[in-house]
């Protein structure tokens, strides 16, 4: 499956709407699309993962860049909608504990 990615902009806040999955192959185009958007001081961006049904370590690399380009940059990212099985991906690899990840999961968590 591929992934498309929807970008809509708001008075310094960034949603960013994903649809599909996040593997090795549609990362590279995950973070061309993302990172730049973390490079503004103040400025927020939310993922919205209502419709990413799979993500592999490909993806997480991703997500780890942009938050490491937050933090140099003053900017802020939150994770939103995660599906019960994406948000396990962050639990055990210990990114819940360094991600701003919305607290209500899709899929009984």
């Amino acid at each position: 499956m591929n992934l498309s990615i929807g970008v809509t902009n708001n008075e310094g806040v960034s949603n960013v709407v994903l649809t599909g999955e996040v593997d090795a192959f549609t990362a590279p185009k995950l973070k061309d699309t993302l990172l730049p958007l973390t490079k503004e001081q103040g400025h927020v961006v939310e993922v919205d993962f209502q419709d990413v049904n799979y993500m592999d370590s490909t993806g997480l690399g991703v997500f780890i860049s942009a938050l490491k380009s937050t933090k140099e940059h003053g900017a802020t990212m939150r994770l939103v909608h995660m599906q019960d099985r994406v948000y396990r991906l962050f639990k055990i690899t210990g990114l819940t504990e360094i991600m701003n990840i919305e607290s209500t999961v899709q899929g009984g968590m």
